[in-house]
């Protein structure tokens, strides 16, 4: 491969939560481990990997300039988006008009919450939840009903249709959180379900907010579907939420942007977000992203899916051939796996906390998965050198799930 996805960075000392973090935050953090044991960073969903050159180069290359005074985007960054949703997911029609900045995803989660509903409506939201999407519309004084996914015979999580129009109907629902792809569950969503999805939204009238902060992370041959690609009514019905920072691992930088074609829609949205002057750009972050959709940033997300891909089939085999009582579903998108972990525990007369921390005791630094409503649940991060999955797996087989 061309780009470096093997060395192992050491992120101590250097602001990384997913190392300096562990211990600093019970109840949401791990543990840190044992003496004997170094960190396995699978918590927090950023990657253990040097991102494109061409990002810190183009950082570099502005912050020599000496002023840093109040900018305006550049047309460079308006073409730059439009043509890497043109070439990776074949969007057409996309205009400038239709791109805003926004202080992350979940910022622009909280701004339209706030402008499509009052303090004590209800949001519907698939669970398994992203916890941010649970503080996030919490923290702003709205009410989370939740239709969860289920799985086929097969293992496939998909969406319950019929739930979903019921709980909307019952609540008196207007306002969807549709996450595509899916995370924590890893669903990366086809054509046809999206289509029914936005039917069952459409009949009950709701704003659509899709969060597609992951459609650049697909693996092993996926293909990920636009929710406002679906129809013309998808089109108008959806503000869309994106951003470089997982692509590219620059979540650290902050800066995201959304997709809104309706000028209803957008019109609400930007001014709810310009409400309290915090969702201003930031110039580097601006500069961060022309560097990633370069020509060099297309292709080292072709290689990172490579190794993500790799990763995700060393994992998921490891685990259901070695793990008894532990199932999961492979992820079709995202770098993260979603355990369950009912039966193992089950079995051994163990509480998911007992399991938890045994891992974080050996320096498997795993995630609690009860905060994403999955009562047995671990939710592990695999965007690390494969050397560090196959040692992740090791330990869980010496000294946790065989202890």
């Amino acid at each position: 491969m061309k780009y470096d996805f093997t060395s192992i960075m050491d992120r101590h000392g250097k602001d990384a939560m997913a190392v300096d973090g562990l211990g600093r935050n019970p109840g949401f953090a791990p543990d840190p481990p044992k003496e004997g044991f170094d960190v396995i960073p699978m918590w927090v969903a950023d990657m253990n990997f040097p991102t494109v050159p061409t990002i810190p180069e183009e950082i570099i290359k502005r912050a020599q300039h000496p002023a840093f005074g109040y900018f305006q985007p550049t047309e460079e960054y308006f073409q730059s988006i439009i043509k890497w949703h043109e070439t990776r997911n074949g969007v057409t029609g996309l205009t400038k008009e239709c791109i805003g900045y926004e202080n992350g995803v979940l910022g622009g989660v909280a701004s339209t919450v706030c402008a499509f509903s009052a303090p004590g409506d209800a949001v519907l939201i698939h669970s398994p939840t992203y916890i941010g999407f649970t503080m996030s519309v919490e923290n702003i004084g709205r009410k989370i009903i939740h239709s969860p996914l289920k799985q086929d015979k097969d293992g496939i999580w998909r969406m319950d249709y019929k739930d979903m129009d019921q709980k909307l109907k019952d609540n008196k629902i207007h306002l969807a959180i549709f996450c595509n792809p899916h995370n924590p569950c890893g669903r990366v969503w086809e054509k046809w379900e999206i289509e029914k999805a936005m039917e069952v939204y459409r009949a009950n009238h709701c704003v659509v907010i899709s969060d597609e902060i992951w459609s650049d992370l697909i693996l092993n041959g996926h293909k990920h579907t636009p929710t406002q690609s679906v129809s013309e009514d998808a089109r108008n019905r959806t503000v869309a939420l994106y951003a470089p920072s997982k692509t590219f691992n620059l979540a650290g930088l902050i800066g995201s942007y959304h997709i809104i074609y309706n000028s209803y829609l957008r019109d609400r949205v930007c001014a709810q977000s310009s409400k309290a002057h915090y969702n201003d750009m930031n110039v580097l972050s601006m500069h961060a992203l022309i560097g990633a959709y370069q020509p060099e940033g297309y292709e080292w997300v072709d290689e990172l899916r490579e190794v993500l891909s790799g990763n995700v089939n060393y994992a998921y085999d490891y685990i259901t051939k070695h793990f008894d009582g532990v199932s999961l579903s492979k992820p079709e998108g995202t770098y993260m796996l979603l355990l369950d972990c009912t039966q193992w525990c089950k079995k051994h007369g163990k509480a998911i906390e007992e399991l938890e921390k045994a891992g974080w005791d050996v320096g498997v630094a795993w995630q609690d998965g009860k905060m994403f409503h999955v009562p047995y649940g671990i939710r592990m991060n695999l965007a690390l050198p494969l050397s560090r999955v196959k040692e992740a797996m090791s330990r869980l087989d010496q000294y946790v799930f065989h202890a």
